[in-house]
């Protein structure tokens, strides 16, 4: 080949990488669009000081973030493509997502905390066991892991879910029904469970102990999980250095989470106390909570299908 024919191939090469708009060497900018909510306190850290923004940057990818009111309108967004992947999210999230169809896949979760939820009374109630809240009317939110924990608390004294008047509430709205006196009980998760009691001087009837290991879960959607598992594997490694460094730096953390969440940092660090904050591969043995969870719902009508919680697929990080 002579040198006009070398350079004839040249420019055509080069005519070619301006009619696609951009060098094939160059990776096409994306976004990662991340569902959250108020409790989600490990994604709320990484949000304030864009660590994760900054870990992306050179695989050219963007972060937008979501925030929802509870989980299950968060696996709607991931189910229907509005998100990429959910933060921490109750381990009874999935389960109903699941059995409404959704095509989502386990990425982390963190450990066991089941004392981070609880059914709380006022502080004057007269009711000092969860066999009394037989006939009574108790506001919980749907889907959320103190459903689970209402429904497992219920069933160790022999009581069904329908021996109660369940109001479905957000944690907002349930902590305002307790203090109105239109609910005779409350199950909340932290930071509203410690902020109830610190603030308004709620009583726990019983927390999770013996009853719900409360797992929480960090969902993608099926197409995302199979097709960015560089955007993942930074993602989880990240929230684990967050979950190190709120346990390793109690006071620091309670500081920084109380000036996003807008509440005192004794309430935070209370809550931190009772969350285990370590993030961790899911395995298979590892949901067999998932699936008692999935028939206690379903025994009691709560479920509108049967559920294999085995089903789902789990995301494998890849070996470096």
């Amino acid at each position: 080949m002579n040198r006009r024919s070398a350079a004839r191939l040249v420019l055509a090469g080069l005519a070619l990488g301006l009619a696609l708009g951009r060098s094939p060497a160059v990776a096409e900018e994306t976004t990662l669009r991340i569902g959250y909510q108020r409790s989600s306190a490990l994604v709320s850290l990484l949000r304030q000081d864009e660590t994760l923004e900054k870990a992306l940057k050179p695989l050219n990818v963007t972060v937008s973030w979501h925030e929802f009111t509870s989980g299950l309108p968060i696996m709607e967004a991931l189910n229907v493509g509005r998100i990429d992947v959910s933060a921490d999210v109750a381990d009874t999230v999935p389960v109903f997502a699941q059995g409404a169809g959704a095509k989502i896949t386990y990425v982390a979760q963190e450990a066991a905390s089941p004392e981070a939820q609880a059914i709380l009374v006022p502080g004057d109630s007269p009711l000092k066991s969860v066999a009394e809240l037989k006939g009574r009317k108790v506001a919980v939110t749907k889907g959320a892991g103190s459903h689970y924990l209402l429904l497992a608390a219920l069933r160790a004294e022999g009581l069904s879910f329908k021996s109660i008047t369940p109001a479905y509430l957000t944690p907002a709205d349930g902590r305002s029904a307790l203090a109105g006196g239109s609910v005779d009980a409350w199950v909340a998760w932290d930071p509203f469970l410690s902020a109830a009691q610190v603030q308004a001087g709620a009583r726990i009837l019983r927390d999770g102990t013996g009853l719900s290991s409360y797992k929480r879960y960090y969902l993608a959607s099926d197409a995302y999980a199979e097709k960015r598992a560089d955007v993942l594997t930074l993602l989880v490694g990240k929230l684990r250095e967050a979950g190190l460094w709120v346990k390793a730096n109690p006071d620091a953390a309670a500081e920084r989470l109380a000036a996003l969440w807008k509440i005192e940092p004794a309430v935070v660090k209370q809550a931190n106390a009772r969350r285990s904050y370590r993030v961790e591969p899911v395995t298979r043995e590892g949901l067999s909570e998932q699936q008692t969870i999935a028939d206690a719902f379903r025994a009691e009508g709560l479920l509108p299908r049967a559920v294999d919680a085995s089903a789902l697929p789990v995301w494998d990080a890849p070996s470096r």
